[in-house]
C-alpha cells in the first residue's frame, strides 16, 4: 500500500494540552501547535471541541488550506476503541464524548483514526524515532500516569480492547502502594507522577507544595537534590522489573521510554538499567535495548500521522 502524497492533519490530546500539527508523508512535522494547561481552562465538552477546532481551521488557513490525506489522532484515555468515545482522566469535561464521530463529521470522506495517545507514542518511535528499523518494540509514556503501545512483527498490536502494551498496570511490587485502577503495587502507582511525587514529598521534597510534578522532581534531580535523586532511583527499579517482565513475555528488540520522568536523563535510566540487567536473566532477554523516546513531545503528533501513512502496518480496524 504506497503512502498518501498529502500532509496528515495530526492531534495529540493529553491531560493538560491540546496539540494540532501538519505532518509530512515522510514524518516530518511541517508546522504546529500547541495548547497548554487544557484540563484546567474549566470548558464544558462543547467549549473544549470548540476549542480544538479553532487551532485546526487556524492551522489550516495559515497555511494556506492544503489538501489532507486524512486525520490522525491520539487523545487519553480510557477510550472505546475504534469508535474513540474518549473519557480522558484528565479531562472531565468530556465523558463518552464522541470524538472519531465529530472528526468525521468535519472530515467527511477522509479517514479519521484515533488510538490512545501512549500508543501514538510508541507508533511515533517505531516509525520515525528510537525503534526505527526494529520489528518488536515496546513504547512507554512515564509522566501522570504510565502506558504504552506495543509493535510485533512491525505491526501495532491493538489487543481486545485497543490496551495492548498498557504496561502501567504491571504488578512490581504486590506489597507496594495502592493504585488509582484500584490494585496494589502496579507500575503506575509508583513510577507516574503523583504516585512519585508523594513519595518524595513524604521524604521531605518541597512539602506541602499541591502543584508540583514529576517534571519538577526530574529537574530538582538534575540538580542534586538528594531525595529527588533517590525518587529516580525509585521509579527506575520498578521500571527495569516491569520491563524485564514484559521483555521475557514479547521478546523485544526495543524499548523507548518518553513522558516527562524521562528527563530525569541517567538519574532514571542508570537504574533502569542497572535493574533490567539484574531481572533480564534469559538470553534472549539480554539483547533488548532500553532508550530513551527520541521524539520528545512530538512523538505523538508523528505517530498519530502514522495511523493514516502506514495504515497496513499501524491501523488495524475498518
Amino acid at each position: 500500500m504506497s503512502e498518501p502524497e498529502e500532509p496528515v492533519l495530526a492531534i495529540d490530546i493529553g491531560g493538560t494540552r491540546l496539540g494540532v500539527g501538519l505532518v509530512e508523508p515522510g514524518g516530518r512535522i511541517s508546522v504546529h501547535d500547541r495548547v497548554e494547561a487544557v484540563a484546567g481552562h474549566r470548558l464544558d465538552a462543547e467549549g473544549l471541541w470548540r476549542t480544538l477546532e479553532s487551532m485546526v481551521d487556524k492551522l489550516i488557513a495559515d497555511n494556506g488550506n492544503p489538501e489532507i490525506a486524512g486525520v490522525g489522532v491520539g487523545c487519553g484515555g480510557p477510550m472505546t476503541w475504534p469508535a474513540a468515545e474518549v473519557s480522558p482522566l484528565n479531562i472531565p469535561a468530556w465523558q463518552a464524548f464522541p470524538l472519531r464521530e465529530r472528526l468525521r463529521e468535519r472530515h467527511p470522506g477522509l479517514p479519521v483514526r484515533v488510538h490512545n495517545d501512549a500508543v501514538c507514542m510508541a507508533v511515533g518511535e517505531h516509525w520515525r524515532g528510537a525503534g526505527r528499523g526494529a520489528d518488536n518494540v515496546l513504547g512507554m509514556v512515564v509522566s501522570d500516569s504510565v502506558g504504552g503501545g506495543l509493535v510485533l512483527g512491525g505491526h501495532l498490536i491493538d489487543g481486545a480492547s485497543g490496551n495492548a502494551g498498557h504496561i502501567g498496570h504491571v504488578i512490581v511490587d504486590a506489597d507496594g502502594p495502592q493504585c488509582a485502577c484500584g490494585g496494589h503495587g502496579c507500575l503506575e502507582a509508583i513510577a507516574g507522577g503523583p504516585g512519585l511525587v508523594g513519595w518524595a514529598q513524604e521524604q521531605g521534597w518541597r512539602p506541602d507544595m499541591p502543584h508540583v510534578t514529576e517534571v519538577d522532581l526530574a529537574g530538582d534531580a538534575r540538580r542534586g537534590h538528594a531525595v529527588a535523586a533517590a525518587a529516580m532511583q525509585r521509579a527506575g527499579h520498578a521500571l527495569g522489573i516491569a520491563i524485564a517482565s514484559a521483555t521475557h513475555l514479547l521478546d523485544l528488540d526495543v524499548v523507548s521510554v518518553g513522558g516527562g520522568l524521562s528527563q530525569g536523563g541517567p538519574l532514571l535510566f542508570d537504574p533502569v538499567e542497572e535493574t533490567f540487567r539484574e531481572h533480564a536473566r534469559m538470553e534472549y532477554a539480554r539483547e533488548v535495548r532500553v532508550v530513551p523516546a527520541a521524539l520528545g513531545h512530538t512523538a505523538g503528533l508523528i505517530g498519530a500521522a502514522a495511523l493514516v501513512f502506514a495504515a497496513d502496518r499501524y491501523w488495524n480496524a475498518d
